[in-house]
């Protein structure tokens, strides 16, 4: 960090702490004059644009990815905090991973990875309508990877 002051590139943080608006509020001091100054630093979160099957652009929700899954884990012995978690570990994967854009194909395949690994039953369900299986067949199918997997 430019010192304000005598202009010498390069200081040391003396203080930091978070601010109420998610930035950091930094004391720094110049190493050639030894003046103080503050600095305060925000994060600069890039958007996620998903594409959908229509071609169509929105910005990531991660709201659509919890109202999935709660409505594939009804009724199963699944807490709210362990949805949380899986849908803020597919978040951070996603911004982490420096791309703009991820298609809905991406982001479905992470949560069915993460949620067969957290319940079986409420995999299935999620795979039935992000799968659009259309048929009794197509349905066991599936159950028989699934059931050859765990055999493993």
């Amino acid at each position: 960090m430019k010192c304000p002051n005598c202009g010498f590139p390069e200081s040391k943080v003396i203080d930091s702490r978070p601010t109420e608006n998610s930035s950091i509020r930094r004391r720094r001091e110049c190493l050639s004059c030894k003046k103080r100054f503050t600095t305060y630093e925000i994060i600069d979160a890039v958007p996620v644009f998903v594409i959908k099957k229509d071609g169509s652009h929105e910005i990531f929700d991660r709201n659509k990815i919890m109202a999935g899954l709660i409505k594939s884990c009804y009724k199963r012995p699944v807490t709210h905090d362990q949805l949380n978690a899986l849908v803020a570990e597919i978040e951070s994967e996603l911004m982490n991973s420096l791309k703009t854009e991820v298609t809905t194909v991406e982001i479905g395949n992470m949560v069915m990875e993460k949620l067969r690994r957290l319940d079986e039953v409420s995999y299935v369900r999620f795979a039935s309508v992000y799968r659009e299986f259309k048929d009794v067949e197509t349905f066991m199918r599936e159950l028989q990877l699934l059931k050859k997997e765990n055999k493993k």
